[in-house]
């Protein structure tokens, strides 16, 4: 069992600094899912490794599962990767291997570490601990799995009963914003802890010159491929329309401090959707903060506009305000006005929809709090323009669907990107 000055030690020497956070809130019992993305050389699976042997040794009745898509890939990755965490700890007594079932043993406890594939996942039934509970899941290469559907039910296989559990997830974001494991990073969830790191974040002697050398190298050849590769970003296939998006929490105390709040509203029923957003723009560093959202369908707009009157919205009469919804439904800008909501109506015209999206384009930043705005997130990061289905061109003109926050937004920012050199 390791103390606190050994484990501050374990810290600075085998874990990189972009993970104490992580540890730390582990260790405070504040989280049971750690979601780690990153790029080549992130140290996020030696993290995983070093950390789920600390947690078995927390909780002596707790056994571990780290698992991948297909069985005959587990060898040389988490199989490895936990016998280097067991030779850095200077565990090698402790611990029986057996190599043909790909299975470890702590020797001071009789505590299991299972290695499977879940090509065979009728295998995970037939997991049965000598005692205790299975309690720690390791879900490594996370995009390789078929989706969400089959890591729940993993999940659901391995993690019964009461007591301490602890699930790990890392993966390489792959280059598409819709890719399952990018929204389910992007999906907020009680007890979920999201940590994005790169090998910038490490010492540069842990990775050594050659591997720096050719990051370099990279990056002044073929940025985008740097970006995605070493930096773990989601670079889309070249046919995104927002390149500019930033989707990390917005500290509430700067949301405090948004002077000039914006919002919109693009109206739909069903199947189309209600969309409301709250923004804030910040002119001299050309950023926009989007750190409010509701979506609903089949709501009508009395209770739509109960929803942003409970939201505060436009209640203040000491901080500026402005509600834009979409000009195609005139009474329902009336029944938001009735029900004591200032609603002015979007201008439109030839060319408006053009304008406010380049407007958007060419900000430095649109900084979208995922965690309160999943909707609009999703939105933003997968909108794409359409490509010819015969020559593959990038088509003109922005696509008329699932853009319901974008449109929101824009109606919010129109007062601002129609004035002249806005």
């Amino acid at each position: 069992m390791m103390y606190e000055s050994e484990e501050q030690r374990l810290l600075s020497r085998l874990i990189g600094p972009a993970f104490y956070h992580a540890h730390q809130q582990i260790r405070e019992g504040k989280v049971k899912e750690l979601v780690l993305t990153g790029g080549r050389g992130s140290a996020k699976s030696s993290f995983v490794a070093i950390e789920l042997l600390w947690q078995m040794q927390q909780h002596p009745d707790c056994h571990a599962v780290a698992l991948r898509r297909v069985a005959r890939t587990l060898r040389t990755s988490v199989w490895t990767q936990l016998l280097w965490a067991i030779e850095q700890l200077g565990m090698e007594e402790d611990f029986e291997q057996s190599v043909s079932q790909l299975e470890l043993t702590y020797l001071p406890t009789g505590q299991k570490i299972y290695c499977f594939g879940l090509d065979d996942a009728t295998k995970l039934k037939s997991i049965r601990p000598p005692f205790g509970r299975i309690g720690l899941v390791w879900f490594e290469e996370l995009d390789q799995f078929f989706g969400a559907e089959q890591v729940r039910n993993a999940e659901q296989s391995l993690l019964r009963g009461q007591g301490f559990t602890l699930c790990f997830k890392s993966f390489n974001p792959p280059a598409m914003a819709r890719n399952w494991a990018n929204r389910y990073a992007r999906e907020a969830k009680t007890g979920k802890l999201v940590q994005h790191s790169d090998y910038r974040d490490l010492p540069p002697e842990w990775l050594g010159s050659r591997f720096l050398e050719e990051a370099e190298h990279l990056k002044a050849t073929n940025e985008a491929a740097y970006r995605h590769e070493y930096l773990g970003e989601i670079v889309g296939s070249g046919s995104q329309v927002f390149d500019n998006l930033k989707l990390q929490p917005i500290e509430q105390e700067l949301i405090e401090g948004f002077e000039r709040r914006l919002h919109g509203v693009d109206w739909g029923w069903f199947p189309d959707p209600w969309a409301f957003n709250s923004c804030c723009y910040d002119a001299a560093r050309r950023v926009l903060y989007i750190w409010d959202e509701a979506t609903r369908r089949r709501t009508p707009n009395n209770e739509t506009a109960e929803i942003l009157k409970k939201r505060g919205v436009c209640q203040d009469p000491q901080r500026e305000e402005i509600l834009v919804a979409d000009s195609a439904e005139e009474k329902s800008c009336g029944d938001y006005r009735a029900a004591g909501l200032p609603c002015r109506a979007a201008e439109k015209g030839p060319g408006s929809v053009k304008a406010g999206m380049k407007w958007l384009q060419s900000l430095s930043c649109i900084w979208i709090d995922p965690q309160r705005c999943p909707d609009t997130a999703r939105e933003f990061a997968e909108y794409e323009y359409e490509r010819d289905a015969q020559t593959g061109e990038i088509l003109e003109g922005y696509p008329d669907s699932n853009n319901h926050h974008i449109d929101a937004i824009r109606y919010a920012t129109s007062r601002i990107w129609k004035r002249r050199g806005a």
